[in-house]
C-alpha cells in the first residue's frame, strides 16, 4: 500500500466518523441528559464500572474508565440508583425539566466487602456485555490469592484464568490463546510496557498497592486497542486520595514496599508515590564480606530490583482534568572480584500526560501524550579491558479518544493514535584503560505507526446488542508502508434475563516483533520493526460462547470456543545468532500459526465463599517452511510451540470466616510443555588419536513433553483493626504438597570408572521450587 493511498483511506475513515457523529439518532425533546462522575466518598477516586440505573427497571449505564457517565431520562419525576459493590448505594429523586450535571460520592460500606467483589454487578455485566474473552481484577482481589514468596502479582493471578498460561514455573509471562510472548499489548495508564517482568520473569513490574483496575482482553479486544495479535493487558493506576493523607506498605521475605498519597488541594488535586525494592543484595553482600578471607569461598552474585510509581492529578474546572503518571523500574545483576567486574542491567521507564475534557453531557474526550523506553546493558571489565552490549526501544505516542453518548442505546467511541518507534538493535562498545583498544558500533531503525478507529456499542432491545468496530492501522519504515483494515464485531443475544449467547470476530495487525531464542521473554530479547523483508503479523479470530447466571446472579457459568489463524509469524532458524549481529534479518524464518480451544469458566463473587474454576482444552501449532534463504523448521511440518498445552485447570476458592480471617486454596494442573530432546548421539572424531566430540541428534522440534504440572497453594489473611488504620498478616504456602515439578531436563554423561570412557547419557530433571512458606506484613494508615 502506498503512502498516498494510506493517507486517503485515513481521511475517508475520519470523515465517516464525523458523519456518523452527525447523523446518529437525535435525542427526542421528551428526554434530557443527566451526566457526571461517580467517586469514592472517602478518597475522591473515580469508580470505574459503577452502575447508574433507573429505579425499578433494568435500564441504565455504567461509568467509563474515568468514572464519567451520561444517561437519557424522561421529563418526569424519577429515581436514579448509583451503586458499586463494596459501597453503599445512593438513590437520588429527580424532577427533571432540563439536562443536569450530577456528581455522586458513594461511601464505602462499613463491612469490607471490596476484597470479594471486583465491580458492581460484575457477573451480570459480563452476561449483558457484548465483549467476549475479558478478565477483570483489582488489587483487593489479589490479596487473598497465595503466591510465591508472598509477592502479590497481577500477572500470576491472570494466569489462573482460562485461556491464559505462563511460560513455566513461577513465570510472569503471558501466553494467551496460543499467542506468543510478544503478542500482548501491556499498558500502564495508557503508556506501553515492553517487558513487564522482574527477576528474569519471576515477578511482574506492577505494584499492587497502586493498581485501581486490570482488564485483560483475550481476543476480540475493542477497536481502540491495536498493534498486537493475542491480548491487551490494560492496567490503571489509582489517582491518589483527594480527601486526606494516607500511607500503606508491606514487609515481605524478599521485598518491601511503601505508598504515600494525599491531597495537594483538597477535593481538587492529589498525589500518589510508591516504591518497592528487594533486599537480596543486602544479605549476599554481608555473606561475601564475612568470607573475604576464605580462599575456598565463591562469592555470591549481587542482585536486586526496584520500581517507582508516581501520579498527580488536578481538576482544572468542572469540565477539565489533568493526570500525570510515571513509572521507573530496574533490575541489577552483578559479580565482582579483584580482576573481573560483570554487570547486567535492564528496565522500563514510562510517563503519560492525559487531559480529560467534557464537551457536553454527551461527548467526553481523553487526550494522551506518552513516552516509554525499555533497555538492557551487559557490561564486563577484565583487567584493563572493558566490553558492553545493549539494546533498547523508545516510543513517543500521542492519541485522542472520544466517547459520544447520543442516547441510552448507543455508546460510540472514535479516535486517532500515533507512535514513533526508535529501535537500537545492538550497541557494542569495547575499550581499554590505556587507550590501545577503542571501538564501537550500533544498529538503529525507526518506524511510524498510526491508526484511527470507530466503534458503536448498540443496544437494539432487551434481547439483542451488537458492537461494531473498524480500525485502520498503518506502519512506515525504510520507505516501506504497510496498513490494513481491522474489523471488530461482536453480538449478544439474551434468551432471558439469566442466559445469553455471544459471537465475535476480529482481525488484528502487529508491526513490531520480539526476536527471542527461548520459549519465554527474557531481558536480552530484541524488539524488531516490520521492514521490507519482515511483514506485519496478522491474526483472525472467531469465537462462540454462552453464559448463564444462577442463584440470583451470584454464580456465573460460561463457555467459549475460539479459533485463531495467524499469518507472517517470525521465528529464528536453527543455530541462529542474535547477539551483536548487524545482519539480524538473515537469521529469520517466516511461517504461520493457528490455535483453537474451548474454555469453561465458573465464577462466584458474592457471599463468604468466592472464587472460580477454569478449564481450557486447546491446541496450538506453528509451521515454517523454507524462507528467507533458510531451511524449513521441523522439515516444514507443523509442530507444537513450547507453550502449547492440551489441558489447563485452575481452581481458586476463598472463604471468609469473619471480618478478620480469610482462607484461600489455589490448585493448578496443566499438560507439560512441549520440548525437544535428542533421542540419540553420535561420536565425531576428526583427528586421529584426539578426543571424540559427542554430538546430539535431534528429530522433530518439540516432539516430546515434560511431565504434567500440578501444584497446591494455601493462603491465610489475618486482619487487624488498630486505632491508627488497618493492617494484616498474610501467610502463604507455595507448593503445599511439595510436588517436584520439572523446570528443565538435561542429560548427564555416564562414564566408565576405570577408563573414563563415555558409556551413555541419562536424563535428569531439575525442579525449581519445593514447598515454600512465606509471611508478609501489610499496613495502611
Amino acid at each position: 500500500m502506498k503512502n498516498s493511498d494510506l493517507k486517503r483511506i485515513l481521511a475517508k475513515l475520519m470523515l465517516v466518523a464525523i458523519y456518523c457523529w452527525g447523523i446518529c439518532p437525535v435525542v427526542a425533546q421528551s428526554t434530557v441528559k443527566v451526566s457526571g462522575y461517580v467517586k469514592d466518598a472517602s478518597t475522591g477516586e473515580d469508580l470505574i464500572g459503577a452502575t447508574v440505573q433507573i429505579a425499578g427497571t433494568t435500564q441504565g449505564v455504567i461509568t467509563n474508565a474515568y468514572g464519567f457517565y451520561s444517561i437519557d431520562l424522561p421529563l418526569d419525576s424519577i429515581k436514579l440508583v448509583f451503586s458499586y459493590v463494596g459501597y453503599t448505594s445512593v438513590i437520588r429523586s429527580l424532577q427533571l425539566s432540563q439536562s443536569l450535571v450530577l456528581n455522586i460520592n458513594l461511601p464505602p460500606q462499613q463491612k469490607q466487602l471490596d476484597e470479594i467483589v471486583v465491580k458492581a454487578n460484575g457477573l451480570r455485566e459480563k452476561l449483558n456485555s457484548t465483549q467476549m474473552g475479558v478478565e477483570k481484577l483489582t488489587a483487593q482481589e489479589l490479596k487473598t490469592i497465595p503466591v510465591i514468596f508472598g509477592e502479590l502479582d497481577i500477572i500470576k493471578a491472570l494466569q489462573l484464568k482460562p485461556g491464559v498460561s505462563s511460560g513455566g514455573e513461577a513465570s510472569s509471562g503471558l501466553f494467551v490463546r496460543g499467542g506468543g510472548p510478544d503478542q500482548n499489548l501491556v499498558l500502564l495508564d495508557e503508556a506501553q510496557i515492553y517487558n513487564a517482568a522482574h527477576l528474569f520473569g519471576f515477578f511482574s513490574i506492577f505494584n499492587p498497592d497502586v493498581v485501581k483496575a486490570v482488564d485483560l482482553y483475550k481476543g476480540d479486544f475493542p477497536a481502540q486497542f491495536g498493534g498486537r495479535l493475542s491480548s491487551v493487558l490494560d492496567v490503571k493506576m489509582r489517582d491518589g486520595n483527594k480527601r486526606k493523607f494516607s500511607a500503606a506498605g508491606g514487609i515481605g521475605l524478599i521485598s518491601s514496599r511503601l505508598t504515600l498519597e494525599g491531597p495537594i488541594q483538597k477535593d481538587k488535586s492529589s498525589f500518589l508515590i510508591a516504591g518497592r525494592r528487594t533486599y537480596f543484595d543486602v544479605f549476599t553482600r554481608a555473606i561475601n564480606r564475612a568470607n573475604e578471607d576464605n580462599e575456598d569461598f565463591n562469592p555470591i552474585p549481587d542482585y536486586y530490583f526496584y520500581d517507582l510509581n508516581a501520579k498527580v492529578n488536578y481538576e482544572l474546572g468542572k469540565k477539565d482534568r489533568l493526570f500525570l503518571s510515571g513509572y521507573l523500574g530496574r533490575d541489577v545483576f552483578g559479580f565482582k572480584d579483584d580482576n573481573f567486574d560483570f554487570s547486567f542491567k535492564w528496565g522500563n521507564t514510562a510517563a503519560a500526560l492525559r487531559w480529560n475534557h467534557v464537551f457536553n453531557s454527551g461527548l467526553f474526550s481523553n487526550t494522551t501524550l506518552s513516552y516509554t523506553t525499555y533497555e538492557y546493558e551487559i557490561a564486563n571489565t577484565f583487567d584493563i579491558f572493558n566490553f558492553s552490549l545493549g539494546a533498547n526501544i523508545q516510543d513517543y505516542s500521542a492519541k485522542v479518544d472520544f466517547d459520544y453518548l447520543p442516547n441510552n442505546q448507543h455508546v460510540i467511541r472514535f479516535g486517532a493514535h500515533y507512535t514513533y518507534h526508535d529501535f537500537t538493535l545492538g550497541r557494542l562498545r569495547a575499550g581499554s584503560s590505556d587507550g590501545s583498544v577503542d571501538f564501537g558500533s550500533e544498529t538503529r531503525l525507526n518506524g511510524n505507526e498510526a491508526a484511527i478507529f470507530i466503534t458503536d456499542d448498540y443496544t437494539i432491545n432487551d434481547h439483542w446488542r451488537i458492537n461494531m468496530g473498524l480500525r485502520l492501522s498503518g506502519f512506515e519504515n525504510q520507505g516501506e508502508t504497510y496498513g490494513g483494515f481491522e474489523p471488530r464485531f461482536s453480538v449478544r443475544y439474551k434468551l432471558n434475563p439469566t442466559v445469553s449467547l455471544k459471537a465475535s470476530a476480529a482481525r488484528m495487525y502487529q508491526y513490531v516483533h520480539l526476536v527471542s531464542n527461548s520459549g519465554a521473554s527474557l531481558p536480552t530479547d530484541i524488539w524488531y520493526p516490520s521492514t521490507k523483508l519482515v511483514n506485519p503479523q496478522r491474526s483472525d479470530q472467531v469465537a462462540l460462547g454462552g453464559s448463564i447466571l444462577l442463584f440470583d446472579g451470584k454464580l456465573l457459568i460460561s463457555n467459549e470456543m475460539y479459533y485463531k489463524d495467524m499469518d507472517n509469524q517470525l521465528d529464528l532458524k536453527d543455530g541462529a545468532q542474535i547477539f551483536a549481529n548487524p545482519n539480524l534479518e538473515d537469521e529469520f524464518v517466516f511461517g504461520r500459526g493457528w490455535s483453537y480451544g474451548n474454555e469453561v469458566y465458573i465464577e462466584k463473587k458474592e457471599g463468604r465463599t468466592t472464587g472460580w474454576i477454569g478449564y481450557t482444552l486447546s491446541w496450538t501449532y506453528r509451521k515454517f517452511g523454507a524462507s528467507n534463504g533458510n531451511l524449513p523448521i521441523n522439515g516444514g511440518a507443523p509442530f507444537f510451540p513450547r507453550y502449547d498445552r492440551r489441558h489447563d485447570i485452575s481452581v481458586v476458592i476463598s472463604h471468609k470466616f469473619n471480618e478478620r480471617l480469610t482462607f484461600t486454596v489455589a490448585w493448578v494442573y496443566y499438560t507439560g510443555n512441549a520440548i525437544s530432546l535428542p533421542p540419540g548421539r553420535f561420536f565425531l572424531q576428526d583427528v586421529v588419536g584426539g578426543n571424540p566430540t559427542v554430538v546430539p541428534r535431534f528429530q522433530q522440534r518439540n516432539d516430546l513433553r515434560m511431565p504434567n504440572y500440578h501444584r497446591l497453594d494455601l493462603g491465610l489473611v489475618w486482619k487487624f483493626f488498630p486505632r491508627w488504620g488497618e493492617s494484616d498478616l498474610t501467610f502463604s504456602i507455595y507448593n503445599a504438597y511439595n510436588r517436584l515439578n520439572p523446570y528443565f531436563i538435561f542429560f548427564e554423561e555416564i562414564k566408565d570408572a576405570n577408563t573414563n570412557q563415555t558409556l551413555g547419557f541419562q536424563a535428569k530433571q531439575v525442579s525449581l521450587f519445593p514447598v515454600i512458606p512465606s509471611i508478609t506484613y501489610n499496613f495502611k494508615f
